[in-house]
């Protein structure tokens, strides 16, 4: 009995060892059923949870991706905004610069002008002091002329024999000093 079971195990592991069990035929509905139930088991798992987060997480994404760009675009807007008004203040204040630098020239020629008048009328006074100085000068010094020229007129007529008359003399210059 023993030599049969030896043989009926070395027997069916002979019928057993001939080829890989999954190509046999025999053992296709069996297989055929199981990768049937697998595939609805997988597809079940990934339409109910897998495809569903994955979509979600897609959605998520896209929102986030839209929100970044309107927020870019109202950064950028702002931007824009910001260097006008930057460009307008510079623009304001280059204005407000040539405009004080129009008053402080205003300004400056005025007492430039102020200036001018204070040293117009300066010289002219004294202009005026040094020709009435000038005038006494001259009128003293034509007086001494007259005088000298009156002495010598009469010193001369003296010299020549003559007698001198004062009134005559001073007559005698005064025509001559006079033109």
């Amino acid at each position: 009995m023993e030599s049969d079971a030896l043989d009926t195990t070395a027997q069916g592991a002979a019928d057993s060892g001939a080829g890989l069990p999954q190509l046999n035929f025999e053992h296709f509905g069996n297989q055929i059923f199981w990768l049937l139930v697998t595939l609805v088991v997988i597809y079940l798992i990934l339409s109910r949870v897998a495809l569903p987060r994955i979509a979600a997480i897609l959605a998520e994404r896209q929102g986030t991706i839209t929100h970044d760009l309107a927020y870019a675009e109202e950064l950028k807007t702002k931007a824009r905004a910001a260097e006008d008004a930057y460009e307008k203040a510079l623009a304001d204040a280059r204005a407000e610069a040539q405009e004080i630098v129009g008053q402080a020239r205003a300004e400056i020629q005025a007492e430039v002008d102020e200036a001018m008048k204070r040293a117009d009328a300066e010289i002219a006074a004294r202009t005026a002091e040094s020709e009435k100085a000038i005038a006494e000068i001259r009128a003293g010094a034509m007086e001494s002329v007259r005088e000298v020229a009156g002495e010598t007129a009469a010193a001369l007529v003296t010299a020549l024999g003559g007698k001198s008359d004062e009134g005559a003399i001073r007559a005698a210059v005064d025509r001559r000093v006079e033109g």
